[in-house]
């Protein structure tokens, strides 16, 4: 299992300017927030860290595929996914996260942790529905999409013969203007 201790970025003894941070990330990082909705990760996330003079810019880029299940067919299948997210570091008085874009973290701290971060970035870019590529195309074969099939509503024919004879004044109607 990650720690998460592994994501903290001591920032004091960088130099001013941009240094690059990066990460591999799979599933033993998502237990470590009791999050077990993937069967599988595989992701590379990359922080461009730009430290300046009274602020730290922070561009965090994922890229990479987890395992999930389908909510159509409840088969597993790999969903690619890309993230990022911007993040601008104050410092001030004492430790502030209400702004989602803004951290302010009081003026004797030494390192930011970004696992909280990269965690929200990761988890908000996998789509909200996951349908199976298999599904889109036709050519995925299951069970239950064979019985979805079968229990769909068949199209009702619109033949003038086949309307109900009661409907047909009420029809009349809505053209006599």
């Amino acid at each position: 299992m990650k720690k998460l201790g592994d994501f903290n970025i001591p920032f004091v003894g960088l130099k001013q300017g941009k240094h690059f941070f990066k990460y591999k990330i799979d599933n033993s990082f998502f237990e470590a927030f009791n999050y077990d909705e993937f069967n599988s990760s595989s992701i590379d996330v990359t922080i461009e860290f730009d430290k300046k003079s009274n602020l730290l810019e922070l561009n965090f880029i994922s890229t990479g595929t987890v395992n999930v299940l389908c909510d159509l067919s409840s088969e597993p299948y790999d969903q690619s996914i890309e993230g990022k997210l911007d993040l601008i570091v104050k410092f001030g008085e004492a430790y502030n996260d209400e702004n989602e874009e803004i951290l302010i973290i009081p003026h004797g701290e030494y390192q930011i942790n970004v696992a909280q971060y990269i965690y929200e970035m990761i988890i908000l870019s996998v789509p909200a529905k996951r349908i199976h590529p298999g599904i889109e195309d036709g050519s995925l074969d299951s069970e239950i999409i064979e019985k979805l099939k079968e229990l769909e509503p068949k199209e009702a024919k619109k033949d003038k013969e086949e309307t109900d004879p009661r409907w047909d004044t009420l029809k009349k109607l809505l053209t006599d203007k």
